[in-house]
Parts: structure tokens; sequence; C-alpha cells
């Protein structure tokens, strides 16, 4: 059954193929451009290392800090007095028990800032400078070819 919207989609075909297309073979242009590809990696170097530190560094040293702060009810007094003993019994502890309590803590800073990467991959994807060149090139394209294109590509 040809429906009018059928019939338009029919015809709306072609050019979103053509949009497509040229968003392709621009894409494959600007691969070989020696500045694009040096911004790829450099923002590909800034992503990963803004994502390690932010999962590593900030979300680990925050919980160490938050979570005793808050069960001591936010006094910071008796936070100190829990903590002191327990940094004596670890200071007078055999070698051990210091290197036990010391792989502990590493792997739970570890599992932490694994936990938080994942999550942070999922949450803010890395965004490729070759496809911000190509919205920007496409989004020209579609004025200079705009009397050719459906109104909704």
């Amino acid at each position: 059954m040809n429906t009018p919207s059928g019939l338009k989609t029919a015809a709306q075909a072609p050019e979103v193929a053509a949009y497509w297309a040229e968003r392709r073979q621009y894409l494959e242009r600007i691969q070989k451009s020696p500045e694009v590809r040096q911004r790829f990696w450099r923002e590909v170097f800034i992503y990963l290392a803004r994502r390690l530190l932010w999962s590593f560094g900030f979300f680990p040293v925050f919980m160490v800090f938050w979570v005793p702060f808050v069960l001591a009810s936010f006094n910071p007094v008796v936070m100190a007095s829990d903590l002191i003993p327990l940094l004596q019994d670890f200071v007078s502890a055999n070698p051990e028990v210091q290197a036990t309590t010391l792989s502990t803590l590493a792997i739970a800073w570890a599992s932490v800032g694994f936990f938080f990467l994942i999550f942070d991959f999922v949450l803010t994807p890395f965004r490729s400078p070759y496809e911000y060149e190509a919205d920007v090139y496409m989004r020209a394209w579609e004025q200079l070819n705009h009397d050719q294109l459906p109104a909704k590509v």
C-alpha cells in the first residue's frame, strides 16, 4: 500500500544516500590530513589522561576522606581521634601485617578506580575530531545543497 508518506520517504532516499556518501568521502579525505591526525592522537591522549586522573585520582581520594568524615559526623576531631589509634597500630605492627594492609589498600584503591573508569567511559564517550570536522563540513554542505535535500536530513 502506497501512502503519501511512503512515497515521500522513497523520494528522499537518494538525497539521504548522497548526504552519507558525501560524509564518508569527506572523512576519507580528512583522515589523510596530518594536522587532523595529530589532533586526533592529542585528543585521544587528553581524553584517556583525563579519564584516568578523574577515576584513579579524584574518586578514590575523595572516598578515602569523605566517608570517614561523614562517619565522624563532619567533626575532624572525632575523625582524628578514631584514626590515630589505627595509625599507631599500623606503625607498631610487624612488616607482614603492614604489607598486607598496604596491599589491601592498593587493591581497594584500584577497584574503586576501575569501577569509576568504566562508569566514566560509558558516561563520557570519546568525541573524535574527525567526526567534529565532518559535522562542520556537512552543515556547510547542507546549506550549499539546501534546495536538493529533504527537510529532515
